[in-house]
Formats: structure tokens, sequence, C-alpha cells
């Protein structure tokens, strides 16, 4: 007599159960996005080979040329009490001594030209102690990487600064060194380009698809590719993108609302000035303070309009 089969309702509802969690983890894994460059390039940068795939692009050498890079502390010392920190994103030092200081900004900075060159100043002047010589300063670099136009005035996406006669070009020293990209800037892609300008696409890229692509062009930035792949497995690393996304996401609301209400309160303020001019018949104070605005305000203060 053939065995006869029971049914286990509560070893199927087990199995269902089971099976419907490694499904959910599966959609889960499959919906996820990837951890984006602005959110981990710290992280990112931690990675050896990634370091030196993006520092040989940066300086036009091959990656072999590269011997070895150290990330050093990212606090610059203070020499006083009342001296001012120096906080860098990512503070890179090679084996021949230069020192690189990366820095990824995605929001734009007020002074930043002069945030970058107290920077430089710093790293320059942390090399020497007491009783030193000037021979012991090594090149320093800073890279900015922004996600906002800086340079207006052109249409370059790269550009290199360093020390020169305003008049022959000729370069006086090679001391301090500034690299600006902006991937705003970014040109349409050229199948032939290489060296930064494609890192600075595999930074600007918005999608996992775009990543994906350019993790083929070479074995840096596959690494890249696979190391942003990782940190964004890390719940831990994804909870404080997603912070740091919100943050960014607040702060530019706030901007956008402090903005609107300071146009609205100014907008009162010169139709406030207005009226009192038409209404005294000044007509020639009105027809300046439209066209000058230092009088403008000086009339502002004239009628205590705040």
């Amino acid at each position: 007599m053939p065995e006869r089969r029971t049914y286990d309702k509560t070893s199927n509802e087990k199995s269902g159960a089971k099976n419907r969690t490694k499904n959910s983890a599966r959609e889960k894994s499959c919906r996820r996005e990837i951890y984006y460059v602005a959110d981990g390039f710290k992280e990112l940068m931690q990675n050896a080979k990634v370091r030196k795939g993006i520092i040989a692009a940066l300086l036009g050498v091959s990656p072999e040329e590269i011997e070895e890079t150290t990330l050093l502390p990212t606090i610059l010392r203070k020499e006083y009490e009342d001296d001012k920190y120096g906080i860098l994103d990512v503070h890179v030092q090679m084996k021949n001594g230069i020192q690189i200081d990366f820095e990824m900004q995605v929001e734009e900075f007020d002074f930043w030209e002069k945030r970058i060159v107290f920077y430089l100043s710093k790293m320059i002047t942390d090399q020497l102690h007491a009783g030193d010589n000037y021979d012991k300063i090594q090149k320093c670099i800073h890279v900015s990487i922004l996600d906002f136009i800086h340079f207006p005035g052109d249409d370059r996406c790269y550009r290199k600064i360093t020390l020169c006669d305003t008049e022959t070009g000729e370069v006086y020293t090679d001391i301090m060194e500034i690299y600006v990209l902006e991937l705003g800037k970014l040109p349409p892609e050229d199948q032939n380009e290489e060296g930064i300008v494609r890192w600075m696409r595999f930074f600007n890229a918005k999608n996992r698809k775009e990543l994906e692509e350019m993790a083929k062009q070479n074995e840096y930035m596959d690494e890249a590719y696979q190391e942003l792949d990782r940190l964004s497995a890390d719940e831990e690393k994804r909870l404080e993108y997603e912070t740091r996304l919100k943050y960014r996401r607040d702060k530019h609301a706030q901007i956008h609302y402090a903005t609107r209400i300071g146009r609205e309160e100014a907008t009162d303020q010169i139709n406030a000035l207005n009226k009192q001019l038409l209404e005294l018949g000044r007509l020639e104070d009105l027809k300046r303070a439209v066209e000058d605005k230092e009088y403008q305000k000086k009339l502002m203060k004239e009628f205590g309009i705040s």
C-alpha cells in the first residue's frame, strides 16, 4: 500500500515565508541605487588602486608611474591657539613627497578661491617645524571637483593654475598648483577622450547604468565602481548617505525660501521709497535711485526704510 503523504501546513507556511523573504531581499537588492561619487568620494579615495587611477589621470602620467600614495590626516595642525583649523576632504601624499588635497563640492561656496588658497598655504607651512630649512618644502596641489560653475566666462571644464609671470606666462614656481574641475561644463562625450575628463564623467554619473558603462573603460574605473557598489550595500553608509542627501535638500529649500522672502522684502522697501518720492515730487531722485543702487540705499536711510 503506497505511503500516505500528509500535508504539513506549518512547514509549508514557513517555507513560503522563507521564499518570500528571499524574493523580497532579491528585489530590494535589484532596486538598490548605487552610492554616487559625490556622496561616497571620501570613502572611495580610501581605495589605493582608485587613488592611483585618479592621480595618474590628473597628472597626465601612466598609473604605473604612481608608485605609492598614502592618506594623511585631514585636519591641518594649528601653530597658535587662535589659528583657524583647516579640514580637508581627502589629503594624499605621494612617494616623492608631493601632497594633494582633493575637495568635492556639490553646493556653491562663497569665497571658494580664498578657501583653497588658505588650505594650500596651510599644507605648505605644516611641512616646516622649528629649525627646518625651506628646502624641506614639497609641492602641494589642490584639486577642486565642483558641481557648480566657478568660472562662468568660458566653457573650459578643466584647468590648471599656478604662480606665473603675468606678462610672459612663465611659471615662477610650481610649488603650489590648483586644478579646477567643473562638472557642469563637461562637453558632449567624445569616444577618444581620456585622462581626467573621463574621470570627471565618472564623478558626474547620474545612474548605475552610466557607471557600469564607464567601468568597462579601464581597471581603475572598474575598481571604483565595485567600491561604490560595496558602499551601497553597507546599511550604515547608506544611512549616512540618506542623511546627507536630506540635509542638502533641506538646506536648498531653506535658501530658496530665504531668497524669496528677501526679494519680497526688498520689493516692499523699494515700493515704499518710490511712493514717498512721488508724493514729495522728487522725480529726479526717483530716476537716479532706479539707476544707482547706492543712492537708493542712501535715500532709504534718509526715509528710515529698513
